[in-house]
């Protein structure tokens, strides 16, 4: 199917140049061939590119390499039905006069897009809503290009209004803004935030309401950037591990592995049975941990307060659990590019299990209070609901894409860390609303627990490194004992693991959805560029879809049901 799709694009595009980089498909495409090409990705039988995953930006200003053009715009494609991943990747005549936008084929295009204007100052020609996304409106410059420097700040004194953005949502509901004089209508207009709307993270939503129903909804985000990208290009490999930590603070290990599976999979570095094991064990007990935050918190936005005890009382104990095994309780950084910081302690098995028991009674007696609640379906079914094709063209991933009825799970569809050998189900919606949000985490939580089981049987001994002195440390007694492995070792601390120069994106099916990492590397050990496709960034584009013709008491509901994580949308 790649060779046919390879062909098939490059049979209709003559100035297309067609290539297969890990398994992913990549085209680069002339400015005037981008929308024909991204067209027929989208609609084409045979290719059916069904999910926009990211948009971004490169700049080559010093690069090793030279290219044509300073810029290039990418998008980050996956086709479901065919099970393929594919970069699209235009090269940008003039930032200025900019490419053709996206957002006609597919709606995850909006805040893709307009990231990328803000951070490259690329155009995108035809874009509904060009602005900053990530950056104060007043912000100066455009930050992740080369010649940005890392230190320069900005003063940034004045709020946005969005007075233009929510008129020109009421339009696009059929709601005639022009003769609205001024706010001080029928029309309220309500702020919720920028505070910390139920621990969901720093977030703005401006509602425009008929009494109680949402007639119109935009949101704005950026509160909580804290550069994440521009950082990274100034560590090493390693060193960027902690960033991710802080990336989904509530399932933070899930972020180290993805990270590290990223990069060693551009290595050709295969991990050891052990810590393929490990870290399989690491990410389901941390999805559990994940879902237990979201569904207590999304309960108790309903008003079934005794959900949180039941749900949280065992997640704190898993903190301690958690802090014994990696020496955390939050944010470990507890792996390493071909490996892990440390093996478990001995008798981590019975201490795990102990923990899961406790998480099964807590979901169970959770359960026993949800199932035949009248006041929760009520709260829940029919309400804000997502359907699979807008789910779809809005990037969707994770629980949310199977609640809505697509049965995607990069662990069943594109499985590593032998994910293959494990039994177990992806639980799926129908409908797509609050309710199948809700429950398709609960179902999760025990899918999670019966992989963890099958793996606590089948990890073997074994070391947890790699034996490559370009990649792992030396063990201290070398490092120690004699002047090779001091050396080695500190080569690796200041020059970081050399990953050959290229371009390359991996994912990980993470506790919200597919998280991934797009990589340029210069040859060096510092990433000429990484950028973190997560999945909160595009299911919050797609919030007003959800929440218009809803209750105003629905909007802070489903913010709890979509799980926005402020640390993943804004990073």
């Amino acid at each position: 199917m790649k060779a046919h799709a390879l062909e098939k694009i490059g049979t209709a595009f003559a100035g297309t140049t067609c290539s297969e980089v890990l398994g992913n498909l990549v085209f680069d495409v002339p400015q005037e061939e981008m929308l024909g090409v991204l067209g027929m990705m989208r609609t084409d039988p045979d290719l059916q590119f069904d999910l926009l995953l990211d948009v971004t930006g490169i700049d080559y200003l010093n690069y090793p390499v030279a290219h044509a053009k300073r810029f290039a715009v990418v998008y980050t494609l996956r086709s479901l039905p065919h099970n393929m991943v594919a970069q699209v990747r235009i090269a940008v005549n003039d930032p200025e006069t900019g490419v053709p936008s996206a957002t006609g084929i597919w709606d995850a295009a909006n805040w893709g897009e307009r990231e990328a204007y803000d951070q490259y100052g690329i155009r995108f020609n035809g874009h509904p809503d060009l602005r900053r996304i990530l950056n104060h409106w007043q912000f100066e410059g455009h930050p992740l290009r080369k010649d940005y420097p890392i230190g320069r700040g900005h003063i940034c004194y004045e709020n946005d209004s969005l007075e233009n953005e929510i008129r020109a949502r009421l339009k696009v509901n059929g709601i005639d803004t022009d003769v609205l004089k001024d706010f001080n209508t029928e029309i309220m207009f309500l702020n919720i935030g920028p505070a910390h709307p139920v621990t969901h993270g720093a977030i703005r939503i401006l509602t425009a309401l008929d009494g109680e129903t949402v007639l119109a909804n935009v949101n704005e985000i950026g509160y909580l950037h804290r550069g994440f990208e521009k950082t990274s290009e100034n560590l090493t490999y390693n060193q960027v591990i902690p960033l991710t930590d802080r990336l989904n603070y509530c399932s933070s290990l899930i972020n180290n592995i993805a990270y590290v599976k990223a990069v060693e999979t551009w290595l050709g570095v295969e991990i050891t049975e052990r810590t393929k094991f490990m870290r399989v064990i690491l990410t389901e007990f941390y999805r559990i941990q994940d879902h237990l935050v979201c569904i207590a918190a999304n309960l108790v936005d309903m008003g079934g307060l005794t959900n949180y005890f039941y749900l949280y009382d065992e997640k704190e104990a898993s903190y301690d659990f958690i802090s014994r095994l990696t020496g955390a309780r939050l944010t470990s950084t507890f792996t390493r590019i071909g490996g892990m910081y440390r093996d478990f302690y001995d008798g981590w098995e019975d201490d795990l299990e102990t923990q899961i028991k406790a998480i099964e009674r807590g979901v169970d007696d959770s359960l026993k209070l949800v199932l035949k609640n009248r006041i929760v379906h009520d709260r829940s079914q029919g309400i804000c609901v997502m359907p699979k094709e807008k789910a779809l063209s809005y990037g969707f991933t994770g629980p949310c894409l199977r609640a809505s009825g697509v049965p995607f799970d990069l662990r069943k569809d594109a499985p590593y860390y032998h994910y293959d050998l494990f039994d177990f189900e992806v639980p799926v919606g129908s409908t797509g609303d609050l309710y199948d949000r809700l429950m398709i985490r609960f179902e999760e939580i025990f899918q999670s627990i019966r992989i963890i089981r099958q793996a606590v049987k089948m990890i073997p001994e074994g070391p947890i490194f790699v034996d490559n002195p370009l990649v792992c440390l030396p063990p201290k007694q070398d490092v120690y004992n004699n002047i090779e492995g001091l050396a080695n070792h500190f080569k690796l601390i200041f020059d970081g693991v050399k990953v050959p120069a290229g371009e390359w994106y991996d994912s990980f099916e993470a506790a919200n959805g597919e998280l991934g990492f797009h990589f340029v590397s210069d040859g060096s050990g510092r990433p000429y560029k990484v950028k973190v496709r997560p999945p909160c960034f595009y299911m919050m584009s797609g919030f007003h879809e959800m929440v218009e013709g809803s209750m105003i008491a629905d909007v802070v509901i489903n913010l709890g049901s979509i799980n926005i994580i402020g640390g993943e949308l804004d990073r």
